[in-house]
């Protein structure tokens, strides 16, 4: 009986390894092809095909990217809002998160219900874009962060990840003569850096990654952010191909657009390996909690 079993888990092992590696496989193929494509050759990507390697190898669609002189200032412009929103987002949140945390609060579950209410209905782009607008916010980088202030989902997680820190330290802490401020920034929240490095990940993600509200609240082309400029980029490359006296295979617009993507992606990738250690943790130990 005991053989049986043993060999059953083997057969069971080796057909979830199986399963996974085909997952895998799926999932990493299609970076490999966009990374693939944005390094081959015009002339080899007019013949069609899947690309998984380059036989010729070429730049010129990252040359092509480079070529605007704009494209660092636009960088500098991401790279900016992403830090100073993500710094926004984690101070308003954990700010509202922790005296909800807080059982004594007086309507607590009014205020949580409101939070929920807005996850599921929003006010719409309309109105969103009258209140930025009366707020002055148009045609400022303030446009791309002070509006997203509050992620409910994250703020709600939070809240239970704070819900789980022990009374007694924060008694403690009192004792010694603390306030409510002096406890959240002295106590709570270096308790709660895995929840913090979690939740700085999933706000930074979204500042980089911000296209609409770029294109919608601001107008000068010297504040957009990278992601809107690389758009700008891959439509005046397709408006190049189409022009009569353009040669096809100097350039094709699918590298461009991998080039993009590849340019767009790997800078929020190179912060990812220094915070993957918290991130599981983080959203774990803040759902455990209701």
């Amino acid at each position: 009986m005991h053989q049986d079993k043993t060999i059953g888990n083997k057969i069971f092992d080796g057909v979830n390894y199986a399963l996974l590696t085909i997952i895998a496989a799926i999932t990493v193929i299609p970076f490999i092809y966009i990374l693939a494509v944005s390094f081959t050759s015009p002339h080899e990507v007019a013949k069609g095909g899947f690309i998984l390697f380059p036989k010729e190898f070429s730049l010129s669609a990252y040359k092509y990217i480079l070529s605007t002189g704009t494209l660092t200032h636009s960088l500098l412009v991401s790279i900016y809002v992403t830090v100073i929103g993500t710094l926004i987002n984690l101070l308003f949140t954990s700010l509202m998160a922790y005296p909800l945390a807080k059982a004594t609060l007086r309507g607590r579950q009014t205020i949580l219900l409101g939070v929920l209410f807005t996850m599921l209905f929003s006010g719409g782009m309309i109105p969103t874009y009258f209140v930025v607008k009366a707020m002055h916010l148009t045609n400022t980088l303030w446009s791309l962060m002070i509006p997203s202030a509050i992620s409910a989902f994250n703020l709600i997680v939070l809240k239970n990840f704070f819900q789980q820190i022990p009374d007694g330290l924060e008694d403690s802490a009192k004792i010694d003569g603390c306030g409510d401020v002096g406890v959240l920034f002295r106590i709570v929240l270096p308790l709660s850096m895995p929840a913090m490095a979690t939740f700085g990940l999933f706000y930074a993600v979204g500042h980089w990654n911000q296209f609409f509200n770029a294109v919608m609240y601001i107008n000068d082309n010297t504040k957009w952010p990278i992601q809107v400029l690389l758009r700008e980029i891959v439509i005046l490359a397709q408006s190049r191909i189409g022009d009569t006296g353009f040669d096809e295979t100097e350039i094709q617009p699918l590298t461009i657009r991998m080039a993009a993507i590849v340019f767009a992606t790997i800078p929020i990738l190179l912060v990812y390996p220094f915070l993957q250690k918290h991130f599981a943790k983080g959203v774990m130990l803040g759902s455990v909690k209701g």
